[in-house]
């Protein structure tokens, strides 16, 4: 039981259920177009995301522990860190971590190496493209998490909602087409939130650590309006994959999703918060994310089951 709860730490495994929804949301999007689904193919393109979505925890962990980050997180009072705290804490060697890193990364290589020897090299375009992603987030010399430019929020947008749900649709069809591509807008930019609202949570040991994150750049005023902005923007996604027909009119039920944001929202001044009234707004996100990805899959299969 202790090493499970280790391990749980370690990977901040709740997380996960933002990759495996877009796996699945990709999957029945393939079933819905062709009637057929591959188990095999599935479990492995399963296995290969959320190795890689440890991966992208695991690797964002021991640089901003390099880089300073995480220490400031724990030395600056009223941030909130928001790491697993396993280097931070002792409990772990540097060493050690980045074994368990790079071996969860080649569980990964060795998930899609398999799907592209089945599948086809496009498979392993996009695997390279999501490991380069994951590395550079926070890793030099890009760092694209620490640049305010907006490249970190692209990174998580393309990592977690293009690469996942486009993956999982050519997996099961053999060709990438606009459906899965818009289906995957509204769900990336959830996700993107997620990682976007969580640095509001220590934007004072980040700037003092030289990460510039667009909430440190922008700072909460602004950073707050333009959380606002990019959530109206996810649904906006939604419509628009609804009036491409990539989802079923009753599809916009999904819209639903935004209400765990919009109540925290509504609790948060427009200028000045404390640091912990943003962990509402960082559960917020990751239940908008998957209860909208989940709405999504849900319309998919009466689709499937209607016609």
């Amino acid at each position: 039981m202790k090493k499970w709860e280790f391990f749980k730490q370690l990977t901040r495994i709740f997380s996960i259920t933002v990759m495996i929804v877009p796996v699945i949301l990709g999957t029945v999007a393939a079933y819905a177009v062709t009637k057929e689904f591959h188990w095999f193919l599935f479990l492995v393109t399963l296995v290969g995301a959320v190795s890689a979505h440890i991966f992208s925890n695991l690797i964002n962990d021991l640089w901003d522990y390099r880089n300073g980050a995480d220490t400031k997180a724990v030395e600056l009072e009223g941030d909130i860190a928001t790491h697993s705290a396993i280097l931070t804490s002792g409990k772990i060697t540097e060493k050690r971590l980045a074994s368990i890193t790079w071996a969860f990364l080649l569980l990964a290589a060795v998930c899609g190496l398999v799907l592209t020897m089945i599948c086809g090299w496009p498979i392993l375009a996009l695997a390279v493209v999501g490991a380069l992603l994951a590395y550079f987030y926070v890793a030099p010399p890009l760092k694209l998490g620490y640049r305010g430019k907006g490249y970190g929020e692209m990174a998580i947008f393309i990592s977690f909602g293009v690469l996942p749900v486009l993956g999982a649709y050519y997996v099961q069809t053999g060709e990438f087409n606009l459906t899965p591509l818009l289906l995957s807008f509204p769900i990336g930019m959830l996700t993107t939130m997620l990682l976007y609202n969580h640095h509001f949570l220590h934007r004072n040991a980040d700037a003092a650590a030289g990460k510039d994150t667009l909430v440190v750049v922008w700072g909460e005023e602004k950073g707050l309006r333009a959380s606002k902005m990019m959530t109206s923007l996810a649904y906006v996604f939604l419509i628009i994959a609804v009036a491409f027909d990539a989802l079923p009119v009753y599809g916009l039920i999904a819209i639903i999703s935004i209400i765990p944001l919009y109540k925290v929202y509504k609790t948060l001044s427009d200028k000045e918060n404390p640091t912990e009234a943003y962990l509402p707004l960082f559960g917020a996100s990751q239940q908008s994310s998957v209860l909208c990805g989940l709405m999504m899959i849900i319309a998919l299969f009466i689709q499937i089951w209607t016609t």
